[in-house]
This record gives C-alpha cells, structure tokens and sequence, in this order.
C-alpha cells in the first residue's frame, strides 16, 4: 500500500556548520627550577584525552514512530544513522551504483528473479546481538508483510537461509532487489531479539530504543525536544580520528529559529532556513551554497471522469496554459526546473526525450475551440493540501491563467487526508483539479511513480485522475519487466509511455523541485545524495576540516 503523506514541506535547505569542539594536548606549567638546573629532570609531560567531539544539530524532522519497521516518515533523518540496510544507493553520477553496507556482494539470475546477498561476517547489532542470515530474513519479513513501506517487497515469494551469511530472494517477477533492498523505507535490518520483544510489547519503541547496526546508537530521547546520539564503539566500520562522537539534535519546526541559532553559534548544524535569507550565506565566503536536484515532484491530476476534462484536447489546451517558468519563481523562488512528466529529474527512468509543454496561450485558445469550448464557458473546482505552503502559492496563478481562457476555477485548500478521503470515496463527483507532491518511496520512479499515479487498476492507489489507457499500463508491464535484464530497452518503454502521458495530459506536471545546502568551509564529508531525501545528512562521513 502506497503511503499516504500527511504533509511535505518542500525544498529542504542544509546548512551544515562543523562544531569548534575538540582537545588538544595541553603541557603542565614546569616545577619552579631549584638550585642546581642540571641535576634536575626535567617536569613530566602530561597530555590530556581529548575532548568528545560533539556536533549539535537543529532539524524540523519529528519522530512518528521508533518503530523501523512500520517507520515511513520523517524520523528516517534519523533512522538512517541507527540502521542500516543491506546496501546503499550512491548519488547519480558516482563510478559504482551501489556502496556495500550488511551485504559485501550480490548477484541475480538471468532473468532477475533469484537474488543472493551475500552477508558482511562479524557485524553485531547495538544489543549485541549477531547480524546473520537470519536475522535479515527475519527483519525483511516483518517488513514486506506488515511494514509501513511494506508494498515494496510485493515479488518477493520468500527469503530463505542458504547458510549462515548468505540469503537468497525468490520473485514471482523480475524486479530489482537491488534497489529496493536499499531503499530509505522498508528495508532496515534489526536485531531479531527486539522484535521478538516489540512483537510481545506494542510500546517497546516508544521511548527511542533501537535496535540497529549503524554507526549510532540513541543515547537519550526527549519527544518533540531532543535526541542524543553516541558512537556505537564496536560499529563494523571503524572509526576515526576528527568523526563526531556525540550528536545532539533539538526538534526545531521553525526555519527562522534555526537560521537565528546557526548564526549565534548555538548550532552547529541545521536543516531548514528560510528561503529568502538563502542569500545571506550564498554570497558568504565561509559557506558552499549547493543547488542539486531533489526527489520530488509537483503535479496536478485533471479528474478524467467528468466533462470536460474527459477530453484530451481540453486537458491538452489547459496544459499549454500554464505558466510553468513563473510558477516556479513565485512558489519556490525559482528554485526547481519545469517537469518532464512524473519522473523527477536523475531518478531512473527521467529521460531529456520526454516532451513538455509550454506556456502557449494562443495555442491554449485554440485547442479549446477545436474540442467546443471556444472561450471557455465552463468552471472548475482545485483543491490542494492546506499544510502545503508551496501549493498556496502556485495555485492562484492557475486560476489567473485560466482566466485568459474563460475558464473558472474556485480554489479549495482543504487537509491532506480530507482531500484524499474526498478523490478516493467518489471520483465521478471528487474535485475537478488536485494538486499534489509526490516522491518515489525508493529510487525507481518507473514502478513507483509511473505505475502508482497513472497505471489504471480497478481500485487505482494514487491515479487520482481515473485515467484509463491500456495502452499506457502495457508499456509500463514491459518496462517493469525489462528493468533487471535490458535496462536500455526498458528505458525505451517507460519514455514512450511518458510521451503517451504527456500527450494525453491526464495531468498537468509543474515543476521538480531543487534541494539547497549551504556548507560551511570548515567541513568535510558531506555528500549530497539525491536517493534520500529526508536523511540531510549522514553523521558518520562527517569530519571537521583540517
């Protein structure tokens, strides 16, 4: 089951700002000298330990559960330092797809349906307990059967134990465990003794009790306030000198207040400062201002079932009418790049073949008169997420837009879920226009994205514009099956599948948005990984600079 998003507040912004923490070797002051200089020795020298390295952290992201396998929030900000998967997707452009974590190597059949992982030797969960072939088998059961994210895992007939550290995945279908099995959501490796225990205790997670492999473990947990974390000593990775022994993250939902705190030294690291004041480090020589391509993606769903949306050339029409280059000025300060369909830019399968429209008023008009509706003549009702600020903003330049047409549109920000509950429970009477966020759950937006948003099912997840095109949901069946043994050739699929989508335009598809870190020169480790998009940043590759 697709998650269903309470609310995103888009864009990101890093700014990462290392700690002037640190000890030093500190010599004791020599004995007053006596009265023969040279018979004396010399006073001992005495080096102090060096100080804990501690990096204090502000975050907007909230704990929704502790739990790692129903987690599917933003508390993986935090997951991703106490757990760990088998393996890690590394930033697009990087020389090897993938970094090895609790597997060291895996391979798959010919035709990807049989996967073997096989395991890292000697690697201890925080209890102690041993990570081994059962334990992944166990950890991956839970998820793919009750998991928050557990619809990843819908191929997987079993795992079972070749031996000790090796495990082996039967499909009913080829897929790329590859990928799934490094997603941020669903596929967290835990000590099989803990979930015995949470099986035994519903609340066996409230408190911040982990369970994982990582680097990390939870020292101390305050709900809404604080989180402390510490260096796991016995982590598989080792550790180094300059790696950040402590981490103290307070809860703070405000981007003014975390800007304020970075700037009075109170913080060494935050996660959100408000768009506007970006220039206030962009322009300072003791920063690195970064703007990369995000997982997310705004689009629109036009309600295909009612008249006149239940014609092409008047979706078509409604599509040229956006103004797609002041949308992305006004609601995110220009800080994204006009869609390609919904795929967001550098996640598989994003394509430059894919078409888009452009802002094209005349040819708008145009459209509209050959499918009847010359001047327009007609009304339309938009509703969007209320929690969402970026919506807010965009949403009136619709309606203007649509003006120019003699089209009507009563915009109706209303909760995510009633929103929701509205598009699901009576589509034929739902909302004419809905306006959402959306982000893979893992980074294959051709079986996420593609399929969830438009891929026509009698009871359709989140193709919240009822669009129904056989040919559409062949394309992307073959494109699916081609991912693991013809990547090229199911590239090609899902490309024509994305030309037929943006063709027919059962949705209107604005704009990818662009992430922005701000890193201060005095850090080293930071690497911006577009895979996951609610980890900001990793604590253990961070390093104070030299």
């Amino acid at each position: 089951m697709k998650r269903i998003t309470l609310f995103l507040s888009l864009l990101v912004a890093l700014s990462l700002v290392l700690s002037a923490c640190g000890g030093g070797a500190v010599t004791e002051a020599p004995a007053e000298p006596a009265e023969s200089a040279a018979t004396d020795a010399p006073a001992p020298v005495v080096e102090e330990p060096a100080a804990p390295s501690v990096l204090k952290v502000a975050n907007t992201a909230n704990i929704t559960t502790w739990d790692p396998i129903a987690s599917f929030s933003t508390e993986a900000a935090y997951m991703a330092n106490v757990y760990e998967q088998l393996l890690r997707i590394n930033p697009p452009g990087s020389a090897e797809q993938f970094t090895p974590l609790l597997a060291e190597s895996w391979q798959s059949n010919a035709d990807g349906t049989v996967w073997t992982f096989n395991l890292r030797p000697g690697v201890t969960f925080h209890d102690g307990e041993p990570m081994n072939a059962d334990a992944v088998i166990k950890s991956l059961d839970a998820a793919r059967t009750s998991g928050g994210a557990s619809f990843i895992w819908w191929m997987v007939d079993s795992i079972e134990a070749v031996d000790d550290l090796t495990v082996q995945f039967n499909l009913s279908a080829s897929a790329p465990i590859d990928l799934i099995a490094s997603s941020l959501y669903g596929a967290w490796i835990v000590s099989p003794k803990a979930l015995d225990a949470a099986a035994a205790d519903e609340n066996y997670w409230s408190n911040g009790i982990e369970a994982g492999t990582g680097p990390y473990v939870i020292e101390s947990y305050v709900p809404d306030q604080e989180i402390v974390f510490q260096k796991y000593e016995n982590y598989w990775g080792g550790w180094e000198a300059g790696q950040y022994d402590t981490v103290l993250v307070q809860i703070i939902p405000e981007a003014l207040t975390q800007q304020q705190l970075l700037e009075a030294g109170d913080v060494d690291l935050v996660t959100s400062i408000p768009r506007d004041n970006y220039g206030t480090f962009k322009d300072n020589p003791d920063y690195t201002y970064l703007e990369e391509p995000s997982f997310f993606n705004y689009v629109g769903f036009f309600n295909t079932l009612r008249p006149p949306l239940d014609n092409a050339k008047v979706r078509q029409a409604l599509s040229y009418a956006i103004p797609y280059d002041d949308i992305i000025a006004l609601s995110v300060k220009g800080l994204g790049t006009q869609s390609r369909g919904p795929v967001p830019a550098g996640v598989w399968p994003w394509s430059p073949d894919v078409n888009q429209y452009t802002y094209d008023i005349d040819k708008a008009k145009e459209l509209l008169a050959e499918a009847g509706y010359e001047g327009g003549g007609f009304s339309l009702r938009l509703t969007y997420a209320a929690e969402n600020a970026t919506h807010e903003a965009y949403a009136p330049l619709i309606k203007d837009a649509y003006a120019e047409l003699g089209v009507d549109v009563t915009i109706e920000p209303i909760a995510f879920s009633q929103q929701w509950e509205e598009a699901k429970s009576d589509p034929a009477n739902a909302q004419d226009m809905f306006l959402l966020l959306y982000w893979p759950t893992y980074s294959d937006a051709g079986s996420d994205n593609l399929w969830s948003m438009f891929y026509y099912t009698e009871k359709p997840f989140f193709n919240l514009s009822y669009w129904n095109n056989p040919d559409f949901n062949a394309l992307v069946d073959e494109a699916i099956g081609l991912t693991v043994t013809d990547p090229s050739a199911s590239q090609a699929k899902y490309v024509e599948a994305m030309n037929l989508l943006v063709e027919e335009a059962p949705g209107l598809f604005f704009f990818d948005t662009k992430a922005v870190f701000i890193i201060p020169k005095n850090i080293e480790g930071f690497q911006y990984n577009l895979n996951y998009p609610f980890v900001q940043y990793f604590f253990y590759e961070l390093r104070p600079a030299n």
